[in-house]
């Protein structure tokens, strides 16, 4: 091979645009003698060089071996050109042209340790500045408005860079060289606290008062990456129950946010992968099982929940905030961090609207004057058997593209109407939108669509089909229909998007089928009847019920999913039991609602049949005395899955099981249900009753598993649906099928729940 002068072209694609791909191409061309340049443009960066074939083809290596470590390399193309000389290396502007191609915005990043050592270090001229941040760290997605990325795309553009700014984002050897975000005290956003009272301050006095409040019991908005928080001092019962009551927030749990890895340790267990999770650059909101510390926060944080979820300070003015309120009090440095908005409204992140909606809700606004583009929540994990389980994908993750096993065509999915998010799709990646929430109100439908053009905007994806939810009513489903322009809208069955997500990011291209567990509280079924303990073999084309949870009446819709003792009562009804007034579903009904419940389970009036599994535990909740009403979806389900942690089961209850013909097999509850009222019956406490239900579940998986084995031959099993976001039985049931011979996949980088459903609904979809 001739070591002749060579000229080459090299497109870089995937995510290297705000992580230091063009200053490591400026450092790598120059240490191999190369001229040449390098540029954001958008399908990614375009590096054309010129110099000696071997440092030519070496600079080729590097770009997808040395990449900096925030970057996502997708593909790197090498087209020759003819040799035209030149002299010197440069980082030259970007091209905004469109090409075929296209880049990967970057996720919003946790503040780096270079940065958190100079915000403490008086020596440094960005001492205490409560936006550092620098080429490995700080926003990203929330702050672009457009691709390629660079700062007049961004809502720093109208901050002018100081002069000292200016010197080392033009330096290649300086940490901030091209940093978009740079800022200093000089040239930066400012801070400033605004009392609901009166007064105001700035900088590091908005921080010190800040401080103060909170130590004095105050809840404060704070403005973070995405959108404004309520914070209040997590330690402080009174202040935590003064912002569920103003918050209208019920018992549904507040996240902590706390100062370091030790503080995290003082209130939680934290294994290594949880400790990696809460450190790492996406700093999610980490589901940890409380211990023997968390008296250290207050009661009415997580009144009667196992699990605490913790997160660690991901932007500079966290960080200094904490350590404002240590300084203001005593003890244990703890916030509670929770969405700036009431229950069930988008987050807020214009400083206008926060003003006037969060006013209600606190005594005073830390805020600061970056814009933020797009709104983004927290995201949400827990850590399940060594390995992390979403909850909720949203800041630090999005828009971070899923490597799809097939390729589809430009497709929007909509997803599903609760924990709502959304996708775009082509060729082999699938983009998800931050969670956006309930399509519950017109608010939250005009976040979602912002949200769904802004993605597709970042990403180029032009879509040319649309998929929705298969149920009549959803609002995200007549969103599609409205908004489809004369585009074909694919309908998918909710339980089949959820095998078919987890089938997706397994990198199953669905010559094989599964058999997939879809349990959750509802969706649409292809019978008209409410699903949720489904059993299907599947692939994207299709799916065979092969097994479901056996039919009960669901009374009233939304007043059976808020009140577990009706589903208990149905429950009871289905199973041969009288309603005897010593049974604790029966004592918790008021006497009229009973005779009217009484009345509708006899004769069908305004009743639907439901199989959902979710609705089963919110009947044994009842059934065991655990939780009759609920301020919060999922709540009696979790609360019970606390109480059988640790306990020995002595054995598990046991499902019917059933099958006319060649229909599916039904699994009957009415054994379980029988022997939980004879348990009860007995003394026996609710905790026992509690293991010996989530026992059962496990075992019935497995059972079903092997029935549909026996059937199909297949022995990949999915495990989908919200109700796996239950640890206990998630484990239980994979260790109990692999035990069996069985492959099992769980969600990893989706959620189990609603969040995930647009995933599926793009790969089905593409086979329509």
């Amino acid at each position: 091979m001739s070591a002749g002068r060579v000229r080459r072209r090299f497109q870089v694609t995937g995510m290297v645009q705000g992580v230091g791909f063009r200053p490591f191409v400026y450092v790598a061309g120059t240490e191999l003698g190369l001229t040449g340049s390098v540029a954001n443009d958008a399908s990614g960066v375009v590096v054309e060089v010129e110099g000696p074939r071997p440092a030519v083809d070496e600079l080729g290596r590097r770009l997808s071996r040395d990449a900096p470590p925030l970057a996502v390399v997708e593909s790197v193309s090498a087209t020759e050109l003819p040799v035209v000389g030149g002299t010197g290396f440069a980082i030259a502007g970007s091209h905004r042209g469109r090409t075929s191609g296209r880049t990967l915005a970057g996720p919003d990043v946790a503040t780096c340790a270079d940065c958190l050592r100079e915000l403490a270090d008086p020596a440094d001229r960005r001492y205490r500045h409560p936006f550092i941040s620098c080429t490995n760290c700080g926003p990203r997605f929330t702050i672009i408005r457009d691709l390629p990325y660079d700062r007049g795309s961004t809502t720093m553009a109208q901050f002018a860079m100081c002069d000292a700014c200016a010197a080392e984002y033009s330096d290649p050897a300086d940490r901030r060289f091209h940093a978009q975000p740079i800022a200093c005290h000089d040239c930066g956003p400012r801070l400033e606290l605004v009392e609901a009272g009166g007064g105001n301050s700035h900088d590091d006095d908005a921080l010190h008062a800040a401080g103060r409040l909170l130590g004095q019991g105050a809840i404060i908005a704070v403005k973070g990456l995405g959108g404004y928080h309520l914070a209040c001092d997590a330690r402080n019962e009174d202040a935590v129950a003064e912002l569920r009551r103003r918050k209208h927030r019920g018992a549904k749990p507040f996240a902590v946010m706390v100062r370091d890895l030790d503080a995290a340790r003082a209130v939680a267990d934290v294994d290594d992968v949880e400790a990696a999770l809460l450190t790492g650059a996406r700093r999610p909101v980490v589901l940890l099982a409380r211990n023997d510390g968390a008296p250290l926060v207050a009661d009415a944080v997580a009144p009667g929940n196992p699990d605490l979820g913790v997160l660690l300070p991901y932007t500079p003015v966290h960080s200094l905030l904490l350590d404002a309120s240590g300084a203001a009090g005593t003890g244990l440095r703890c916030l509670v961090m929770t969405s700036g908005n009431l229950g069930g409204e988008p987050i807020a992140y214009r400083d206008d609207d926060a003003a006037v909606r969060l006013a209600p809700l606190v005594d005073a606004w830390l805020r600061h004057d970056r814009l933020i583009h797009v709104p983004v929540d927290d995201s949400v994990s827990r850590v399940v058997d060594g390995r992390e389980c979403p909850v909720r994908r949203s800041r630090g993750y999005a828009p971070l593209p899923v490597a799809l096993p097939v390729p589809v065509p430009p497709t929007l999915a909509v997803g599903a109407d609760l924990k709502n998010t959304c996708a775009v799709g082509e060729g082999r990646y699938a983009w998800l939108s931050q969670h956006i929430g309930d399509m519950d109100d017109l608010a939250t439908l005009d976040a979602f669509t912002a949200s769904e053009g802004h993605l597709q905007r970042l990403v180029g994806v032009l879509p040319e089909r649309l998929a929705a939810d298969a149920h009549p009513a959803y609002r995200s489903s007549a969103w599609a229909t409205r908004h489809a322009d004369g585009r074909p809208v694919h309908t998918v069955q909710h339980h089949h998007a959820h095998v078919a997500a987890v089938m997706a990011e397994h990198g199953l291209d669905g010559r094989e089928q599964v058999i997939g567990f879809a349990f959750d509280g509802t969706g649409y079924g292809t019978d008209g009847a409410v699903w949720g303990g489904e059993v299907l073999v599947a692939d994207y084309k299709g799916f065979s019920r092969v097994a479901h949870l056996g039919y009960v009446p669901l009374a009233g819709g939304d007043a059976s999913v808020h009140r577990p003792y009706r589903m208990a009562l149905a429950h009871l009804r289905a199973a041969g039991v009288q309603w005897r007034p010593d049974l604790a579903p029966v004592a918790a009904c008021p006497p009229d609602e009973l005779t009217v419940l009484d009345h509708q389970l006899a004769s069908g009036f305004g009743t639907t049949p439901t199989s959902s599994m979710g609705r089963l535990f919110d009947a044994v909740a009842s059934l065991a005395g655990v939780r009759h009403v609920v301020d919060f979806e999922a709540q009696a389900a979790i609360e019970l899955e606390g109480l059988a942690r640790g306990v020995d089961a002595d054995g598990g209850y046991e499902f019917g099981l059933a099958r006319a013909g060649s229909g599916p097999t039904l699994a009957s509850a009415a054994p379980v249900v029988r022997a939980v009222v004879g348990d009860r019956g007995r003394g026996v406490p609710a905790e026992v009753v509690a293991a010996r239900f989530h026992t059962a579940l496990a075992d019935l998986v497995v059972e079903l598993a092997r029935v549909a084995r026996a059937e199909t031959g297949l022995v990949t099993v999915a495990l989908a649906g919200g109700v796996f976001a239950n640890a206990l039985l998630l484990s239980a049931a994979r260790h109990r099928l692999e035990h069996e011979g069985f492959v099992v996949l769980s969600p990893q980088q989706v959620p189990a729940n609603d969040g995930g459903i647009a995933l599926g609904q793009l790969l089905v979809a593409a086979q329509g």
